[in-house]
């Protein structure tokens, strides 16, 4: 099932909110109707929303002031809100409309399409982020990457603990054994803290110890160190080397 997306309806008018209804329905998302200011806020605490239509003129608390109630508050300040307002109000009040921090603006009587796609834009939005957030969970955000860490370290204290075991601090091949095992550990802790997982385990307080190479696997083979270069430095331009030979003589001079 797709998602859906809420779209609050504020107006202290029942016809008005059947209209605004009928108008946008076709776009199949929630429409939730309130008749005031007040109601407004409890909504938006409440739930999460695409975008806001709000009538200017209500009775208590006027849309003007809703909406600057709403840019006040941290947790749904950045909820777009398109106001709706009567013809007859004076030139002023888009510009109020504006500075209160509508998004958009629209005065009765509106032509329902033009309503419906400016609606329907906010709605495309907030869908697009919503998908986007889940994608970034499912590619390294917070919730998976603390899943992941949370097994890996089990991984990490059942290692430390077999690696203290007398049976295998005994013997030569299992200790070597398990020191590799503990070095693959690391790279994966490594890699997961590379993607913005928790804090890295402490390596040597769970008693994995430092990794050690492991011969089979060459990722976590040792670079070789590069060979000394016994070949003695140009001290010029080649072709202008010093002469090391015996030094030419000069012609003698002819009386």
């Amino acid at each position: 099932m797709s998602r859906q997306a809420r779209i609050l309806l504020v107006d202290d008018r029942p016809e008005n909110l059947i209209a605004l209804d009928a108008i946008l329905s076709p776009l199949n998302q929630i429409l939730v109707p309130v008749r005031s200011g007040e109601e407004a806020l409890r909504a938006l605490e409440a739930e999460e929303f695409a975008v806001v239509l709000l009538d200017i003129v209500m009775p208590g608390m006027s849309g003007l002031e809703t909406a600057a109630r709403i840019k006040r508050d941290a947790r749904i300040r950045y909820v777009p809100i398109i106001f709706l307002t009567a013809a007859i109000a004076g030139p002023e009040q888009p510009f109020l409309g504006y500075e209160a921090g509508a998004a958009d603006y629209l005065a009765k009587p509106f032509d329902p399409g033009v309503l419906k796609a400016k609606v329907s834009v906010f709605v495309d939005l907030y869908l697009k982020a919503c998908q986007l957030h889940d994608q970034a969970e499912l590619l390294g955000g917070r919730p998976l990457t603390d899943q992941l860490s949370g097994r890996l370290a089990a991984v990490e204290e059942t290692l430390a603990a077999l690696r203290k075991l007398p049976a295998v601090r005994q013997d030569g091949e299992a200790e070597e054994t398990a020191a590799r095992l503990a070095g693959r550990v690391g790279r994966l802790r490594n890699a997961l803290d590379a993607l913005g997982g928790p804090e890295p385990t402490d390596l040597a307080a769970t008693g994995l110890g430092p990794a050690v190479p492991d011969a089979a696997d060459p990722d976590s083979a040792a670079p070789d160190s590069a060979a000394p270069d016994s070949a003695a430095p140009d001290s010029g331009p080649q072709g202008l080397r010093p002469q090391t030979g015996p030094t030419s003589r000069r012609p003698a001079r002819r009386s």
